[in-house]
């Protein structure tokens, strides 16, 4: 007697289709798993047989085999209980001859047994039906906790079950299965909520425009200045300025916070930008992600949002230095024995810093630091990660009349992110069929197409070339910079203000003497 279905096994957040089959033949009373299974796949031997006993069905005393294909592939993950269940009953003939045909053919099923016969969500679901939708396959079996996350997708059949037993009762009856099938959710663009704003910021009129320049091209930035000027305060509500989400983009941050088991049981997309932020004493695999079987980190996990680096130089240089890449490539590559992982990282850098240890250089009263041990702080952040940030600004300490102003003079998020979607709309057709979204993604040769420059602002930049003020790869980031300040203005042409402004966005703030 023979049974199979289909399942899914995580590769990094990629899902593979994984062929569940299982035989009952005449032997010793056995239950053997073959095809590689990890650790937590073996256990789902003792949860099935457990959960058919509670759920009244008894296992013959014969010889189980179960077979998990590609046998080349390691499985992992609790989901493979619900597959494993059914390929057994499909090999005990516990359906009719039709459930090949019409079910064991074109489903998927995925979910996690308890030993009482309830089926528990899982991590990963939306990586499942995409793999299960790819494959052609018309149907998925998943835990009713994962059901919102499932009908995300459409074009497929989504039937959320509770118990062992209810899946086995809508296997038997057609009609039943039909009636189960829960419609997919259409993609609606709702205004998104966010608790921080920018009324609530005194002052910083040169930060607060940085910062929209950031955000509407997307342009990694540092913020400097001494302890309590607000740096953290402005870095937190960037994601409250930022463009909505498209389909596309909530699709993948929502995939790999599912893979990272970080959604609310019953959530369905994402429709905020991440914002994430990691402890100084974050490790290489924790910033990048990793482990034996490697899971997205904080640079992935903060993609198409934020990543807030709070005091940058406390990070050790190891760990800093793993952002480079992931910078230029917007994804993150790792690599095992037994195979390659690749992450997406379309990620906004947000760094902070003080100029110094004390924090109050260049006060000649406050600072405590000699002009060493300022250079020895400022020199744990390598000069080739400092070419990779577009804009850095200096948030300088307000003074008393800023301080004590209200909020109600202070301009708000909303009107801000009205300018900010105003420029990304103009990118958007800019870039319509290239797969980008941003300025801060133009390759070199889309820079040459399309930041168009004025007769003045290229004089401006030859200069700049002239006197070595620039690295080749800061020539191209601050002409994105320009574009987008440009786009902005909402003018075609880049004009020498634009270069200008974008030049001091580059050059950083009066301490840094690292060059890079």
């Amino acid at each position: 007697m023979f049974g199979k279905v289909y399942s899914v096994t995580l590769h990094g957040i990629d899902g593979f289709l994984v062929q569940v089959e299982a035989d009952i033949s005449d032997g010793l009373p056995s239950f053997d798993m073959v095809g590689i299974p990890c650790s937590e796949v073996k256990e789902a031997r003792e949860r099935v047989r457990t959960a058919f006993r509670n759920s009244g069905i008894f296992l013959p005393p014969k010889k189980m085999t179960v077979n998990l294909s590609p046998a080349d592939i390691r499985k992992r993950g609790s989901g493979f209980d619900l597959p494993i269940a059914v390929s057994i009953l499909a090999a005990m003939d516990f359906f009719s001859s039709d459930f090949v045909e019409e079910v064991s053919s074109c489903s998927l099923f995925c979910g996690e047994l308890s030993l009482d016969g309830t089926i528990c969500g899982i991590h990963g679901i939306l990586s499942a039906v995409l793999c299960a939708r790819e494959h052609g396959l018309g149907r998925c079996f998943v835990p009713a906790d994962n059901a919102a996350e499932a009908a995300c997708i459409e074009e497929i059949e989504v039937i959320p079950v509770h118990t062992l037993s209810e899946l086995i009762q809508i296997l038997k009856e057609p009609a039943l299965m039909e009636e189960s099938v829960i419609p997919s959710v259409p993609w609606s663009c709702e205004t998104e909520t966010y608790q921080d704003d920018f009324k609530d910021v005194n002052g910083q009129s040169a930060a607060r425009r940085a910062i929209e320049v950031a955000a509407a091209g997307m342009h990694n930035l540092l913020l400097s200045g001494p302890p309590g000027s607000g740096k953290s305060m402005l870095a937190r509500r960037i994601p409250s300025i930022m463009p909505p989400l498209t389909r596309d983009e909530s699709l993948e941050i929502t995939r790999i916070h599912s893979v990272c088991g970080l959604l609310e049981p019953g959530s369905g997309l994402l429709r905020t930008r991440p914002f994430r932020s990691p402890h100084h004493t974050a490790s290489t695999s924790a910033l990048a992600g990793g482990g034996l079987y490697p899971i997205p980190g904080e640079i992935s996990l903060a993609d198409r949002g934020v990543l807030f680096l709070d005091e940058l130089p406390e990070y050790s240089k190891k760990t800093l230095e793993v952002l480079r890449q992931p910078m230029e490539d917007e994804k993150v590559y790792i690599s095992r024995l037994h195979g390659r992982y690749e992450f997406p990282a379309h990620t906004m850098i947000v760094a902070a810093m003080n100029p110094c240890r004390c924090g109050y250089y260049p006060d000649p009263v406050r600072c405590t630091c000699t002009s060493w041990e300022v250079q020895k702080y400022l020199g744990r952040i390598s000069g080739p990660l400092l070419d990779r940030i577009d804009i850095t600004i200096e948030v300088l300490p307000l003074n008393k009349e800023e301080l004590r102003s209200g909020s109600v003079a202070n301009e708000c998020s909303e009107s801000i992110r009205r300018r900010v979607i105003s420029a990304h709309r103009i990118q958007q057709k800019r870039f319509q069929d290239t797969g980008i979204y941003f300025n801060s993604q133009m390759t070199s040769a889309m820079t040459s197409e399309f930041c168009h420059a004025a007769p003045q602002a290229e004089q401006f930049l030859d200069s700049c070339l002239t006197h070595n003020q620039l690295t080749t790869r800061g020539y191209y980031k601050l002409l994105k910079t320009a574009r987008t300040i440009a786009d902005l203005d909402e003018s075609d042409l880049i004009l020498e203000s634009h270069v200008m402004e974008a030049f001091c966005y580059r050059t950083g703030s009066s301490f840094m003497k690292i060059t890079p």
